[in-house]
């Protein structure tokens, strides 16, 4: 993998079409014992320009992950589009699109190095070639020295390193992640958040994050759209105008409290009508 190739690849792209683009989409569920249909999501209207962190909150129920699955590829829209590098989305996950979800999904059996190169044995890489693809993304995600244990072994941080790390090598132009740290303690999360910055930086993807923590949404993302309660369209696209090379020493940064603020306005009376749905 000729990460600096790829890197300057992806950064032209920014300047060209989005990366993703979705135009009026729907997602509505059918009734379930009689019951109404429920309409989870939208109309939404987005894109994702090439190379950039792109984050999304919202109160609990509005659809985050019911449009996280849209862009995987995972369900189909109700109505409306999605496209991906300008060809629609539907069916199984795109080439081209890796996916992290919240649950540990390493296998229990497997090593690091065997569960990082699972995805690459259903290609048809030279076993040397898949091996030096593994290695340097053992490499890049200080995993190394830990190639040879197991699950059991490692910490959780370091097991969704791994599933990132699996999703990493299969030289994904976008990354999703549906609330990766959740499981993580705050200390955890800051450092994973700086884990994947630098992974962001160093392959320049573009990364679709979902999280349920304003903090971390305003320490990671370049922009981040807010979410109504559901049905979930787009209340605001708040830009934090970070640079490129940043950590969890943003926090520090005077616009970082007014701007985790600004987040908590917009979804405070949205996150108190969606409790009171329930």
């Amino acid at each position: 993998m000729d990460l600096g190739r790829l890197k300057n690849k992806q950064q032209k792209e920014t300047f060209l079409a989005p990366l993703v683009s979705l135009r009026q989409v729907k997602k509505v569920f059918p009734p379930v014992r009689g019951g109404n249909p429920v309409h989870a999501l939208g109309p939404i209207d987005l894109d994702l320009r090439a190379g950039e962190f792109f984050a999304v909150v919202g109160p609990s129920g509005c659809g985050k992950s019911t449009l996280f699955e849209l862009i995987a590829g995972l369900a189909p829209a109700t109505e409306g589009t999605i496209a991906f590098e300008g060809k629609p989305i539907a069916g199984n996950v795109p080439d081209g699109i890796g996916v992290v979800f919240q649950e540990d999904s390493c296998l229990p059996w497997r090593t690091v190095r065997a569960n990082i190169e699972l995805g690459l044995r259903k290609s048809r890489l030279p076993a040397a070639e898949r091996d030096a693809k593994v290695g340097k993304v053992l490499e890049l995600m200080n995993l190394t020295e830990f190639a040879s244990h197991y699950p059991a072994q490692l910490s959780g941080g370091m097991r969704q390193r791994v599933c990132i790390a699996r999703t990493l090598v299969m030289e994904p132009r976008l990354i999703l992640l549906d609330e990766p740290f959740a499981a993580l303690d705050q200390q955890t999360r800051l450092l994973m958040g700086e884990e994947v910055l630098r992974l962001w930086r160093a392959i320049g993807a573009t990364v679709f994050l979902i999280t349920h923590a304003l903090d971390e949404a305003a320490m990671l993302s370049d922009r981040i759209a807010v979410m109504s309660a559901r049905p979930g369209h787009i209340l605001e696209i708040v830009e934090t105008g970070w640079p490129r090379e940043r950590d969890s020493r943003i926090l520090e940064d005077d616009r970082f409290g007014p701007t985790a603020a600004h987040l908590w306005r917009l979804l405070r009376n949205e996150t108190l009508r969606a409790a009171d749905a329930r």
